[in-house]
């Protein structure tokens, strides 16, 4: 496969992604402390036209840092929590009865529900029953909503950020590895440094907030979105993207011996096509107009880490898919780049 070359235009365009990207961090570090791997991951995403599943504890910030990238990228924001009786149409909305002043009569009026907007925050998507998840990911998956019949679109871009729980499971509906397989990544959120948790407490305990200012428009997003997938990929980044994700199938010839011990099942070529993508836009927010190998080993983790299913060996043992990942990229090589 060949990749088409960015023309002059687009290249200048490309290049100024990432100057308009120090600007994004520099106006959510005025709300948020540290966490720019997580910011870098979820612009990744939105450059990608990808989902995000975040996974963090309660207090790390999620909801505050979703909603000021909305502020900052100018987009309309919308948080659903995920409740055990929450159904279907409370999140894409119904058919109401409505008087029709000019004839009298009734008719069907579509309400929409909160699905409508630009960045859906999916609050602990794991406690909703599997049909209301089922739902929210069809949407994400085509950008449309159906109801009495009728087909309507999402507004672009369209940008979920789903979030859950990694310790209180109990009355809970994880996601099933099918539906997992639809988020572009998942991204854990750690606790912040002791340097950043004494800036947070210094920041949020003081009388004024500084307020972000807007960076990016949806037009400007868009736009972004179709240059980042005019990137160039030499062949030899698509050959180790594919070799990377064939070698977590346990049962594919030439597997590492160590993934048929720790792995029941591998990623699909979903997880191939997410790496060339977050690659590409990870090469344009850090200023370069090709991908390099470097780029896919540094998406690898959140791609990956959510299409593994690890064994009961590996579970016993305590190896977790980010060991297995990181073991899997030490195993296979780099390949290097072709003198042209």
């Amino acid at each position: 496969m060949t990749a088409s070359v960015a023309a002059p235009a687009d290249a200048a365009a490309l290049r100024d992604i990432a100057r308009l990207y120090e600007s994004l961090t520099r106006e959510i570090s005025k709300v948020i402390v540290g966490q720019q791997s997580v910011v870098e991951q979820l612009v990744m995403a939105l450059l990608s036209r990808g989902h995000c599943l975040l996974e963090g504890v309660p207090g790390l910030a999620k909801t505050l840092l979703i909603s000021t990238l909305a502020r900052v990228l100018h987009l309309s924001f919308k948080r659903i929590q995920f409740t055990p009786d929450l159904m279907p149409a409370d999140i894409t909305g119904t058919d109401i009865l409505q008087d029709d002043p000019e004839t009298g009569r009734r008719r069907f009026v579509f309400l929409h529900g909160p699905l409508f907007a630009n960045m859906i925050l999916a609050d602990e998507i794991n406690r909703t029953p599997p049909k209301t998840q089922a739902a929210l990911l069809e949407a994400m998956q085509e950008h449309r909503v159906t109801a009495g019949g009728h087909t309507y679109p999402l507004p672009e871009p369209f940008f979920v950020l789903a979030t859950q729980n990694p310790i209180e499971q109990e009355g809970t509906y994880p996601l099933p590895e099918a539906q997992l397989d639809r988020f572009m990544f998942h991204v854990r959120v750690d606790y912040p440094s002791r340097d950043e948790e004494l800036a947070v407490m210094r920041q949020t305990t003081g009388p004024t907030r500084s307020e972000p200012a807007t960076v990016l428009s949806a037009e400007t997003i868009l736009r972004a979105q179709e240059l980042v997938r005019q990137l160039v990929v030499a062949e030899h980044v698509f050959q180790y993207a594919v070799d990377l994700v064939r070698a977590t199938r346990p049962r594919q010839a030439g597997t590492p011996h160590f993934i048929g011990e720790w792995l029941t099942w591998g990623a699909g070529p979903r997880a191939s096509q997410y790496l060339i993508l977050a690659g590409k836009a990870r090469a344009a927010l850090h200023g370069r107009l090709h991908v390099t190998t470097a780029d896919i080993q540094a998406v690898a983790p959140p791609v990956l880490r959510h299409r593994l299913v690890t064994t009961f060996h590996a579970d016993a043992e305590g190896i977790t898919t980010d060991a297995i990942i990181a073991k899997l990229l030490e195993t296979i090589s780099a390949p290097v780049a072709p003198d042209t």
